[in-house]
């Protein structure tokens, strides 16, 4: 599969010093996956990240797509394009630079590759869901990696430990990386002490990726930095990453900024912020698993609101591939719902079901994402502990965010950050490791019933929390292992006008479920694993 992938992504070099007739190509890719077109010219332009280029591609049925043309270093500029539509599409070049303006081409595309179901979006039927494209359901499971563009930068010609990385969150049932374009690092002198360095990192400096000296998305460095142009080797190396997750099918939440990890960002609206902010929109739309997140916490640390709403009407005014657009900060969505596609909250409350469960009845026409619920599984190393550490009780906080009707993110202190341990199962048996199993449970339960068929019921299960069916047939109760029994089992479950339900309970931590069950008149709902662990309780009607 990743030769073919390889194969799609088609390099074709062409030097512009002939006709710009010479330059009609036929290219061909795959349904929903990413073609880079170069354009190499003979001499380089004056400042190439202030010009505008677009190709104005045109389907055979007469539908057009505007795809931005962005410079790539050393003379060249790319059109990187993916498509929705099969068939034969033709493009021509606009641009006020004489060298970009007029050429033609011509892509092929083909049938999509079966893993690929397009870019992640709404769905005016269940408008509090994720779908992709072509309509199938996505159940966003979300990790944090923050640091993610580091992890192989040094690498010159691969990215092993990014791909060991992405693969075991794949295998564990992740599909979204929430992540930055750049972060520098977590502490200063300045900083608060939850922020300092574990001192065992100094032994471990494989596992330190704070304050990198040679990378920064803008000439110079973080220290001395030179904001009058962009660094295009960080970015061609950000493609890598990018280019990663989505071949393994994972979304990127791509945070465009971050305010509290110590980046020299230059001044807010300068030519230099405009600057990278649109390339960065340019660069990556084409890429069917982006999602856009304009800052992590959007309006701490002194950015204000007309700030913020301006940095969301540039990132539409050139967001042609129309991927999704929300920022990490409950305040500004709660204000201004109608700029961002889903709801993003950060809540470490301890009533995150009752908090969460406003949110999702406020909201009803999208989908509400909790990007943070205040716990960061522990790890070998102290990272920053927030204010719940233990496994178990941060797995409870997602199910919790997930029966109030919201998606949930996943936090692990030797990954979240800047401290990254890419190959945690291979670490010393002492080894804290994260439990990456507990959320391929949470994967596997809702493939088995899919949460867009459900809605959350607050107030309805009793002592429990639970999610019905639309239809009414079948619910969901969380139960939390200090329960008794569920008592709201005898009233819903009870054999009644010629109908029965089957049952079953669902442990949270080990993903097993018990044979299903028929319910007698009689029965009592007790968790088969109370005391040891929470359950989910399964009943579904029957003839």
């Amino acid at each position: 599969m990743k030769l073919i992938r390889h194969f799609i992504k088609i390099q074709l070099f062409v030097v512009l010093c002939m006709t710009q007739s010479a330059f009609a190509q036929s290219n061909q890719v795959a349904k929903w996956e990413v073609l880079d077109i170069p354009i190499t010219l003979a001499k380089d332009i004056d400042q190439p990240f202030q010009q505008t280029a677009n190709a104005i591609f045109t389907h055979t049925s007469g539908s057009t797509q505007t795809v931005p043309i962005f410079y790539n270093g050393d003379k060249q500029w790319l059109i990187r394009f993916s498509a929705a539509k099969t068939g034969n599409w033709s493009y021509q070049t606009e641009s006020d630079i004489a060298a970009l303006n007029g050429l033609q081409g011509s892509v092929s595309v083909t049938k999509g590759l079966d893993d690929n179901h397009g870019s992640i979006g709404l769905n005016k039927d269940y408008p509090q869901h994720f779908f992709y494209e072509d309509g199938t359901p996505y159940y966003a499971l979300a990790f944090e990696l923050d640091w993610l563009f580091a992890l192989d930068y040094q690498n010159k010609d691969a990215v092993p430990k990014t791909d060991h990385m992405l693969s075991l969150l794949k295998d564990n049932g992740f599909n979204q990386v929430v992540m930055t374009v750049y972060s520098y690092d977590v502490r200063a002198e300045s900083e608060p002490l939850y922020w300092r360095k574990d001192a065992k990192l100094a032994q471990h400096p494989e596992h330190e990726f704070g304050a990198p000296k040679d990378i920064f998305p803008f000439l110079g460095n973080n220290q001395n930095p030179d904001f009058s142009s962009l660094n295009v080797e960080f970015f061609q190396k950000l493609d890598r990453t990018i280019q990663s997750l989505h071949d393994k099918r994972i979304a990127a939440h791509l945070m465009i900024y971050v305010w509290n990890k110590l980046v020299n960002w230059p001044a807010p609206n300068s030519a230099a912020d405009n600057m990278y902010l649109d390339y960065v929109i340019k660069r990556y739309q084409a890429y069917p698993n982006i999602i856009w997140d304009i800052a992590k916490e959007g309006l701490f640390y002194d950015r204000d609101e007309d700030y913020i709403k301006g940095r969301f009407k540039r990132v539409n005014a050139l967001n042609y591939a129309d991927r999704m657009l929300t920022i990490h900060d409950y305040g500004f969505c709660n204000r201004n719902p109608e700029l961002v596609d889903f709801i993003s909250i950060q809540d470490w409350k301890w009533n995150i079901y009752s908090n969460t469960a406003k949110a999702v009845q406020k909201f009803s026409h999208k989908p509400v994402f909790n990007i943070e619920h205040g716990g960061y599984d522990e790890s070998p190393y102290r990272v920053f502990t927030g204010d719940y550490t233990d496994p178990e009780v941060n797995l409870r906080r997602n199910w919790h965010i997930i029966f109030a009707g919201a998606y949930s993110t996943y936090y692990w202190q030797a990954a979240a950050w800047n401290v990254i341990v890419y190959n945690p199962f291979e670490q010393p048996a002492s080894f804290i490791k994260p439990k990456f199993n507990y959320y391929q449970n949470i994967a596997k339960f809702f493939a088995k019933y899919p949460f867009h068929q459900y809605e959350s019921m607050p107030e309805k299960y009793g002592s429990a929390f639970g999610l019905a069916s639309k239809d009414g047939n079948s619910h969901l109760i969380y139960v939390h292992k200090d329960i008794f029994q569920t008592g709201k089992g005898r009233s819903l479950f009870k054999p009644k006008d010629g109908h029965k339900y089957q049952t079953q309970w669902f442990n949270t931590l080990t993903g097993e479920f018990t044979a299903l069950k028929t319910v007698n008149a009689e029965e009592q709902f007790i968790s088969p694993w109370r005391g040891e662990a929470d359950a989910v309780l399964v009943g579904t009607k029957i003839k």
